[in-house]
């Protein structure tokens, strides 16, 4: 655990609530248009596409998606290492304790409500965020994450990051690895431990070198504009790390390429398009990237007047807002893309500077909250977590077993 001045924790539990509920936010802007061309997005919407949320088919406003389910149970998995390593002392099954996270969120695709449990101590059909009934929803999950997680493959922390293809769909680099790996990020151990700790965790599920490079890097770049780095700084560093790791160039292209785009006059859907659709994982953390850049207005403290937003009062629309609506309003996987960036303005801005009349429409948001709290309390806060006879939440919470 890190032990931290009152400033510096407040600063961070807001960067992580940001992450997580910008997250939620770009995740139901982009879940009605996920399968629409932007041309048909213009037409339905008008010339600028959706400017605020907008009813799913069912007609229902701020619905979250995978993308947000699986970076919840990410989130849960870890703070769920974290208690057993503390606690008993024992390190090492940290990436089976995420993929047994996984395997609860498995469980809200292919059941109604929460299924009991098989045994006493079930390992995986316990703590307190699978009995939340909302989560059981299927909407469009990614078919790797679905396959991968019945494949029982733990990839162990001791095996080299050389770009080996993975033992699990082994050719997949589906967008999945990249939508779930912001908690990576926001654990406070730097940069590197960030990548390769999302880099393991995401071959669980999918195997290609790019899959979980992509995963890693936004892991990356997440831990430093934790640690205070630009938006634009985080990610040339990222590129740095990653040029250390073989078979890093295609996640690498797509990443300067996000970069010098950014660069390049009046931000557009056009622009966010040839960067591909955001279907694989590297094309997704480029949109996102690229989006997140184009419009980020520096940062200030954010406790000052203003909080480096930025406010445009031609447009009544937030550097945030901008930067969100463009990466949804594209041909392609637009809650992911969406998701992505509002993870990382989320940690840029924090979450105090999201606009508060989406905020309150999304769903499940007290729970993300919540949650986000949790995750900063057991990797930021200036106390000790463990007293003699147990831990600061309860067991029944997020058991050790």
């Amino acid at each position: 655990m890190i032990r931290e001045s009152w400033d510096e924790t407040a600063a961070r539990r807001a960067r992580i609530r940001g992450c997580f509920l910008g997250g939620a936010i770009g995740d139901a802007l982009g879940n009605p248009i996920e399968f629409l061309s932007l041309h048909r997005i213009r037409e339905t919407y008008g010339p600028e596409g959706i400017t605020a949320l907008v009813p799913d088919s069912e007609g229902v406003v701020g619905r979250i998606t995978d993308d947000t389910q699986m970076t919840m149970f990410t989130a849960e998995g870890m703070i769920r290492a974290c208690a057993r390593s503390t606690a008993k002392g024992i390190g090492g099954a940290e990436i089976a304790i995420v993929r047994h996270s996984y395997l609860r969120w498995l469980d809200t695709q292919n059941h109604p409500a929460p299924p009991p449990p098989r045994q006493d101590q079930d390992l995986v059909r316990s703590g307190w965020l699978r009995e939340q009934q909302w989560l059981y929803a299927r909407r469009a999950p990614g078919g790797a994450c679905l396959s991968g997680l019945t494949q029982e493959h733990i990839p162990s922390s001791s095996d080299p990051l050389d770009g080996t293809p993975g033992p699990v769909n082994t050719n997949s680099k589906g967008c999945g690895t990249v939508m779930r790996s912001a908690p990576f990020g926001l654990i406070g151990t730097g940069a590197r431990e960030s990548f390769e700790f999302a880099a393991r965790c995401a071959q669980i599920t999918h195997g290609h070198p790019t899959g979980y490079y992509a995963a890693g890097a936004l892991a990356a770049i997440i831990a430093l504009i934790l640690d205070g780095d630009s938006l634009e700084g985080a990610v040339l560093r990222t590129l740095e790390l990653l040029s250390r790791y073989p078979g890093h160039e295609e996640t690498s292209a797509a990443l300067r390429k996000a970069v010098d785009l950014a660069a390049q006059g009046e931000p557009t859907p056009e622009k966010a398009e040839s960067l591909g659709g955001g279907w694989v994982a590297e094309e997704a953390l480029a949109i996102a990237v690229y989006c997140a850049l184009a419009h980020t207005a520096p940062r200030r403290s954010l406790y000052s007047k203003g909080g480096g937003t930025g406010y445009d009062p031609k447009w009544r629309r937030t550097p945030f807002q901008k930067a969100m609506l463009l990466s949804v309003n594209h041909s392609g996987d637009s809650d992911s893309t969406g998701s992505i960036c509002g993870n990382l303005l989320g940690a840029h801005y924090g979450d105090l500077r999201l606009p508060p009349m989406w905020l309150t429409q999304i769903e499940g948001r007290g729970t993300i909250a919540e949650l986000a709290d949790d995750f900063s309390s057991v990797f930021h806060q200036s106390i000790e977590m463990y007293e003699f006879d147990g831990m600061v939440f309860p067991r029944s919470r997020y058991p050790l077993y």
